[in-house]
């Protein structure tokens, strides 16, 4: 079955192949490279499973739906060996509910959920990559960093100063978003916990849920507000890619850099916070509606701010660029190719900045995208130097995006709809909702029951792959070089840790 981006199918629909056909199937539709795994589950039956995967093609923009039926004797075959970024998938279906995969590689848990098969593994019993050596020593990291980041232990193998091995553990914080979000109907509870994800993509996972809700409740926003809509989507862009400059720069010792860039950020938040009321856009983006429509005194307002902002990170972004102590410390550090970034599964800004094509603004377009395309920007050589740039080219698109979104609303001073926070949704359904947040490619599949009640709910943030993306960066590298690695990645210990 194929369907689109924030298009529901009917779950009865959906073909149920046998084990061999499912695996034979799907391994065929992930063989091009143009196609990609956006999700993949289970689901308890009476007696057994059923295992639902959606694979997306950035040529065709389809997304394909295929399921199969298992009992919990069986042993489906993996897709790992052949389809390396299949392993996060399979991994947390196998802590989910014990399920094994045949010929996986290394079944191990993913991210310790707080209803995992089996509750005896833990951080602490994690079984680590190892290597026998009198040669070679562990650095452990975390997962208590100094500071106020979230939890997570890095685990570095060394030779001297060399990393040759390193191991990410999450799972510290679950929170259990995903069954929170399960049973009843669409609600305020559930719009406001799809904000928190992943505190700084508020608008991409608000977004997420909203367009997911809207499809499946046959709600159609006007053009305005999914115009308005993707302006917030691109002033978060902005902001956190200001920001990782400024802290790009503070690991390098440029302060001058830094504190423009953090300042420059100021002036982006605050203006978010002049339209809604909260700077990082929470209760701006809503079902059905809006609370805070853009009047033409909005309007100008953002683009008097974001003019400044842009013509002043130019300018810094230019000295940046020809500061020689500092591309002596990005350039060739934390190179990732664009195979090993196409083998891991890696999205957004991380995929992009390795010369991948990943980006469903332009492959699988949502709410205004789908009238104003987007072109994809991608960097060749997929170093830190290139994430970089790469944050530089895109805060000039996202300009460019918003200038055109703002062309495009005729009339400011109409009249838009409130939100709708309950709306009955289609029983029996199963929607894909893609959005691209600044990190990359997020996806909420929500699935209906008989009574129209959310029945299952998936939420997969680009930190699930491009974590693994990081582990590759620091390879061959010195340890000295880790902090900058992971600057020029920024991502998320929440939105993994569901």
């Amino acid at each position: 079955m194929k369907t689109k981006n924030n298009i529901p199918v009917g779950i009865d629909d959906i073909p149920v192949l046998s084990k061999e056909d499912f695996h034979a199937r799907v391994s065929d539709l992930l063989s091009d490279d143009r196609a990609h795994c956006i999700a993949y589950f289970a689901l308890k039956k009476e007696n057994g499973y059923r295992l639902f995967i959606g694979t997306a093609n950035d040529a065709s923009q389809d997304i394909d739906v295929q399921a199969t039926e298992i009992t919990p004797a069986d042993e489906p075959e993996s897709f790992t060996p052949m389809h390396n970024a299949m392993h996060a998938f399979e991994r947390e279906i196998h802590e989910q509910f014990g399920i094994s995969f045949r010929n996986h590689p290394w079944l191990k848990p993913l991210r310790y959920s707080f209803d995992r098969y089996n509750k005896k593994a833990t951080p602490d019993n994690f079984p680590f990559f190892s290597i026998d050596s009198d040669e070679l020593h562990e650095v452990g990291v975390g997962p208590i960093h100094a500071g106020i980041i979230e939890p997570g232990h890095f685990r570095f193998i060394c030779e001297g100063e060399k990393v040759l091995h390193l191991e990410i553990v999450l799972g510290y914080q679950h929170r259990g978003v995903e069954s929170m979000m399960r049973g009843g109907a669409p609600d305020l509870k559930k719009m406001l916990l799809s904000e928190t994800i992943a505190g700084d993509s508020t608008v991409a996972h608000a977004l997420g849920y909203v367009s997911a809700i809207e499809a499946l409740a046959e709600v159609k926003p006007d053009t305005k507000l999914q115009a308005e809509r993707c302006i917030a989507l691109e002033l978060e862009r902005i902001a956190i890619h200001t920001g990782d400059t400024a802290a790009l720069c503070m690991d390098v010792a440029y302060q001058f850099g830094q504190v423009t860039c953090e300042a420059l950020r100021t002036i982006v938040i605050n203006t978010v916070q002049m339209w809604c009321g909260n700077r990082f856009a929470k209760g701006l983006i809503r079902t059905g509606g809006t609370n805070y429509p853009a009047d033409s005194a909005i309007c100008r307002q953002i683009r008097s701010n974001l003019h400044e902002t842009v013509t002043r990170y130019r300018d810094i972004a230019s000295k940046i660029l020809s500061l020689p102590s500092l591309l002596a410390r990005f350039e060739d550090i934390g190179v990732v190719t664009k195979e090993q970034a196409l083998l891991a599964g890696l999205t957004g800004l991380s995929a992009r900045a390795s010369g991948l094509e990943r980006d469903i603004r332009k492959t699988h377009p949502f709410q205004y995208y789908n009238q104003c395309a987007n072109a994809i920007v991608t960097e060749p050589s997929g170093d830190v130097l290139a994430r970089l740039k790469q944050r530089i080219s895109e805060i000039e698109q996202s300009f460019n995006n918003i200038n055109r979104f703002l062309d495009a609303i005729e009339h400011p001073e109409s009249a838009q709809k409130r939100p709708e926070y309950s709306p009955a949704l289609k029983p029996n359904q199963l929607c894909f909702s893609l959005t691209e947040g600044w990190r990359g490619e997020i996806c909420h599949t929500v699935m209906t029951d008989s009574a129209g009640n959310i029945a299952l709910y998936k939420i997969k943030d680009p930190s699930l792959h491009n974590w693994f993306g990081l582990a590759l960066a620091v390879r061959n590298q010195d340890i000295s070089d880790f902090p900058i690695c992971n600057k020029s990645f920024n991502l998320s210990y929440c939105g993994f840790d569901l």
